[in-house]
């Protein structure tokens, strides 16, 4: 129970409540893009519907996101001052463009696109919730910008002790940058479409609004597969990429102790971190040397070797992220992610052979699909952040030395607080994602009718 692990527990719990809505919110929005674009060209009210009930659900979370994302930003003074005061010039910049110019965007259009249909030309209409689904993206872009900052700092100087930005172009062409904003959306992509897939699925077992319904999880099926294989594509260029700029979060990963050509794949370790060694340590031969360096007998440094490097460069210190939950959140991230490729594809090759859905194997479970996104997203960014451990902007600002000066009972408080608002606004918007996703899309008149009647009018 000191500030820095509570500090850090509030500020993981926070991001991960937060990033339970993200992915949904730029995939949803960009479904829904695609659906009412379709609506247009066809001029089919199947369509026409459908992008109204998953608009529906879009704006249920885009909400919840927006409550989220606001109270998340006051941690940096509250917890973390010391960081900000640090790296505020180059950190604000990104925050402060995501703001202006990103979340005015979504909001003033969303606002638009669920207020004005039927009463603005339909290609307009269309082109309002096209801007809200480019805003979720470079609301994407420029939270992206400043995090991989802190993963691998660029375009600086350090002036009285605080960072100066000298090159803003040098974080927007920062490679860590560009594949870490591509591996997020693809990843936000799939989530949007498993979703769809799910929900899409629940309402054909019950054959409600079959029509509707087939044409949103056979485009989710399609958009959801090439999404996920750019996803694993795209993850691994990043790998690569890390381990040239932060080689001990991969190398952590993967419990690889010590430098060896060839090197092994773990596929199931327990790791005694305070004696660097692995209890339990069943691996894949000459798996890590293919994935690091494409071929069987490449050599692999190991963890001690890169901490003797580190201490060279940092001076003396323990520079070994958690080992265990490091490999575990990276096993769990590929391995729902492979589930899901699986998924998609079988489900893919059943609407080529026109194969009904009902008999499809374990139909009536995929409504469960909605769940694993969640699964691989938060493990993906636990792996993020906790492999870059110790450091909170690696080489420059270490975490110990960023966090505010405040008390147990104070960050006990905070801590409390926000566990319970945010895990209640979590339950709320589970609640009404499910209440409306199960009622699917309702027919404007009958609705009327019933208010009417309601009313007495």
């Amino acid at each position: 129970m000191d500030p820095i692990t509570l500090s850090r527990i509030q500020f993981g719990l926070t991001t991960i409540y937060h990033f339970f809505f993200v992915p949904i919110t730029i995939g949803l929005s960009l479904f829904v893009a695609i659906i009412e674009t379709l609506y247009v060209r066809t001029g089919n009210e199947t369509y026409k519907k459908m992008a109204k009930f998953w608009g529906k659900l879009f704006t249920i979370n885009f909400a919840m996101g927006v409550v989220t994302g606001l109270v998340q930003e006051f941690q940096f003074g509250m917890n973390w001052s010391e960081y900000s005061r640090f790296v505020g010039g180059i950190f604000g910049v990104p925050l402060a463009i995501e703001t202006l110019l990103a979340f005015f965007l979504e909001s003033v259009f969303i606002g638009l696109w669920h207020f004005s249909w039927d009463r603005i030309s339909k290609k307009l209409h269309a082109m309002s919730i096209w801007l809200v689904a480019i805003a979720t993206v470079l609301s994407a872009f420029w939270i992206l910008m400043a995090n991989q900052f802190m993963q691998y700092p660029v375009g600086y100087v350090i002036e009285d002790g605080k960072l100066v930005m000298t090159d803003f172009m040098a974080l927007i062409t920062n490679r860590n940058f560009s594949l870490q904003f591509l591996h997020t959306v693809s990843s936000a992509l799939a989530s949007g479409m498993l979703l769809v897939f799910a929900v899409s699925a629940y309402h054909l077992w019950r054959k409600n609004e079959v029509e509707g319904f087939q044409k949103s999880y056979k485009l989710a099926t399609w958009i959801g597969l090439a999404a996920v294989i750019f996803l694993g594509l795209i993850g691994h260029q990043q790998a690569l990429a890390i381990m040239d700029t932060n080689p001990m979060k991969m190398i952590a990963s993967e419990s690889h102790w010590e430098t060896s050509a060839p090197a092994s794949l773990s596929l199931f370790t327990i790791a005694d971190q305070e004696n660097k060694r692995n209890i339990v340590d069943i691996r894949i031969p000459y798996g890590l040397s293919l994935l690091v360096n494409l071929n069987f007998t490449g050599e692999v440094v190991g963890i001690n070797q890169l901490q003797a490097d580190y201490e060279a460069r940092f001076g003396p210190g323990d520079y070994i992220p958690p080992i265990n939950v490091t490999n575990y959140a990276f096993r769990i991230m590929v391995g729902v992610g492979l589930l899901l490729l699986l998924l998609l594809f079988y489900s893919g090759v059943q609407i080529i052979r026109k194969k009904p859905l009902e008999k499809m194997f374990l139909f009536k479970f995929f409504p469960l699909a909605a769940i694993l996104p969640y699964l691989s997203n938060s493990s993906g960014w636990i792996l993020t952040e906790m492999g870059r451990q110790p450091w909170v902007v690696f080489g420059l600002l270490k975490t110990v030395d960023g966090v505010s000066n405040q008390t147990i009972t104070t960050l006990l408080i905070s801590l409390i607080g926000f566990t319970v608002v945010y895990g209640g606004l979590l339950v709320v918007d589970v609640y009404l994602l499910v209440k409306f996703a199960k009622l699917g899309p309702r027919d404007e008149n009958v609705d009327n009718l019933v208010t009417e009647e309601e009313t007495g009018e």
